[in-house]
């Protein structure tokens, strides 16, 4: 049979190029660097924060010309550091298609045990319990451990399919200022192969870690202090009869305490094991930064081994021989921050902005450097690459840039606090029961404290503050019934939680977070009621503005819409709605009832249905009654601009 086939389109089949998002539209002329040595945004620092920030700014629309990225490590990090995310940051990684790979290539933590002394041996710990490592409502409800060095493929293979030039590594920032040319007031002066090179830009982000030059520059410090303990770190492939080495644990023995983070299968089929583990010496406070700097370098690898050996008595544990041991550190907890995230002009525009260890430093206890770092730049992007292609009301655009510090200062504020809470807890000594002034740590005490930040550290309980991106709704007009945000309860600076629903269009079930990619949008998510299919109600006429009224107004491709209907007698006709609604949505209409009872699970009545806006970070930004779209309206036009004052620039 002779079969005849016929092309209408020319087929451009280049690698994973039918994947690449659509850049954001600009509403402001189109950057060019003219020969000069310019550009929009300057990230220095390329890991974790600087390689999210830049591939997220790349997907955005901002190419090699106009963005760089700088790193002065030639090759990336090839052991020790970060090891592990936390659910939220797997929900953006998938947002961003890269969850999939990333966990297939990770190892899954679910479970937590906790061992302590044991009342009735000297010098033996015991099991004590075993608990759900994460608690909160989460996409993912577990921990996954991977090490940067095979997470960091997989970020910049991404970002090289949207930006040719990828990481420049092996560059270094020597100085950089702030000036007052309007246009690009950021002076950076960058080496690279023994060349020096001025560089100017309208915007430089320094994620260039706890070292970072780019404080150093601006002549800001880290203010904080040390708790004094000092911690060994040793990843290593391990020879043990200890029966929870599979699970994260936290061992707390009459000799000192030890953190167990189980990690993801080498080369050889064997599986890493992170030892994180308490020595005997301690930090005072009058000691001069050499004698600190003595009390850590005293310590060698033998020395940690056998703080850790003594520990898990009466288990064994050893290296296995022969190699066993991939890296190992000594180091000083202590929490400390920038008193400020950005660093302003002469005008008052934030020019400059900190991300990660850059701003905030930590102990590794609670799993959060690399997470809450990321988590940094997705806040930061997308409100960056507003400002830039003149989406935000020029109005509103210095407020847009100054809510990253409103909404990621007090985050980092409230890590701090965690992280001094988790860290005096594991280094100090558990007993059975507490001493008659009730001061003595037990386990109970250690267990609590993890549960009760478990909505934190698993990212999945951050709440941004007021700001002109979060609009909080007065009690006395809340159209949401419930306080229990953890589990989904819809609220302003929260983020939305992910919902299993069946989809109209082609019956299929699916995760509503699949309808928010990361694609710098505004999503309007519309709960309808139980009227949908009355020409008059609520539901019919809010769908009817949306789509012939207040869609049109903004630039295309800015604001998108996903709608839920709380269930239907027959199967629902999207022609029977108003007759833009197909178009808008066709494929984010939803069935809110037939597997996950979204309305109930986000406190919404669903005789009376919502609305709310949630910004291209995932966080809801405003919720309104269901025909309320004034609301709506008033809050976007606060963060995007309409179209009738500004036409679009190609």
């Amino acid at each position: 049979m002779t079969v005849h086939t016929g092309y209408t389109v020319k087929q451009e089949r280049a690698q994973g190029k039918h994947l690449l998002s659509p850049p954001l539209p600009r509403l402001t002329q189109s950057f060019e660097q003219n020969g000069e040595a310019k550009y929009e945004v300057i990230v220095v620092g390329g890991g974790p924060a600087g390689m999210m920030l830049t591939l997220l700014l790349a997907r955005y629309g901002l190419d090699e010309t106009s963005l760089l990225c700088i790193d002065n490590n030639e090759s990336g990090q090839s052991s020790g550091h970060a090891d592990a995310f936390q659910p939220r940051t797997l929900e953006v990684l998938k947002s961003l298609g890269l969850a999939d790979d990333i966990i297939n290539a990770g190892y899954q933590l679910w479970e937590t045990a906790v061992w302590d002394p044991s009342p009735t041996q000297k010098n033996v710990i015991e099991h004590t319990a075993v608990n759900p490592l994460i608690s909160t409502a989460a996409r993912y409800p577990f921990n996954l451990a991977l090490h940067l060095s095979k997470i960091e493929p997989f970020i910049e293979n991404d970002l090289l399919r949207y930006h040719k030039q990828g990481i420049q590594r092996g560059a270094r920032l020597s100085d950089v200022k702030i000036s007052d040319d309007p246009g690009f007031p950021v002076e950076a002066i960058i080496e690279d192969k023994g060349q020096r090179r001025t560089v100017r830009s309208k915007y430089l982000v320094g994620a260039d870690g706890a070292h970072s030059s780019v404080r150093r520059c601006m002549e800001l410090q880290l203010e904080g202090d040390s708790l004094g303990y000092i911690w060994g770190v040793i990843d290593l492939i391990v020879e043990t009869d200890f029966p929870d080495i599979r699970r994260p644990s936290f061992i707390h023995s009459s000799t000192g305490s030890v953190l167990v983070i189980p990690r993801e299968q080498v080369e050889s089929g064997e599986y890493l094991t992170r030892l994180y583990v308490q020595t005997p010496e301690k930090v005072n406070t009058w000691d001069t930064q050499e004698t600190t700097k003595a009390k850590r370098n005293g310590f060698t690898l033998e020395n940690i081994l056998q703080y850790a050996a003594a520990a898990f008595r009466p288990f064994k544990i050893s290296p296995k021989p022969h190699g066993g041991v991939y890296w190992w550190a000594v180091y000083e907890i202590s929490q400390r921050m920038l008193s400020h995230f950005t660093v302003a002009d002469s005008a008052g525009t934030p020019r400059v902005f900190f991300v990660g260890d850059a701003c905030h430093v930590h102990s590794p206890m609670a799993g959060q450097g690399m997470n809450v770092s990321m988590m940094d730049s997705y806040n930061l992007a997308w409100k960056l690459m507003y400002s830039i292609n003149g989406l935000t009301p020029k109005a509103s655009s210095k407020s847009l840039l100054d809510s990253y510090h409103t909404e990621r200062y007090p985050i980092a504020k409230q890590l701090m606090q965690f992280d001094r809470v988790t860290a005096l807890m594991a280094s100090g000594k558990v007993t059975a029961a507490r001493d008659s002034n009730g001061n003595t740590l037990t386990s109970e005490d250690f267990i609590d404290n993890f549960k009760e930040g478990s909505a934190f550290m698993s990212g999945c309980g951050i709440e941004y503050q007021e700001s002109i991106a979060v609009q909080i709704t007065a009690d006395n007009n809340n159209p949401i019934s419930g306080t229990d945000y953890a589990s989904g309860i819809l609220r302003p600076g929260r983020r939305l939680l992910n919902v299993k629903l069946r989809r109209e269009a082609d019956g299929s079930p699916r995760d509503l977070h699949d309808s928010f990619q990361s694609s710098g949008r505004f999503r309007i998510l519309v709960l309808a009621s139980s009227d949908l299919l009355d020409p008059q109600g609520t539901s019919s006429q809010t769908l009817k503005y949306l789509t012939e009224s207040l869609l049109p107004s903004y630039a295309p491709s800015t604001i998108e819409m996903v709608a839920v209907h709380p269930g239907l007698p027959s199967r629902l006709n999207l022609n029977a709605l108003p007759s833009r609604v197909k178009q808008y949505c066709e494929m984010s209409f939803y069935d809110g009832s037939k597997i996950d009872d979204a309305y109930q699970i986000f406190g919404v009545d669903n005789k009376r249905g919502v609305l709310a806006v949630v910004r291209p970070d995932g966080y809801v930004g405003v919720v309104a009654e269901l025909g309320d779209v004034g609301r709506i309206d008033d809050y976007l036009q606060k963060c995007v601009q309409r179209l009738p004052l500004l036409g679009v620039m190609v």
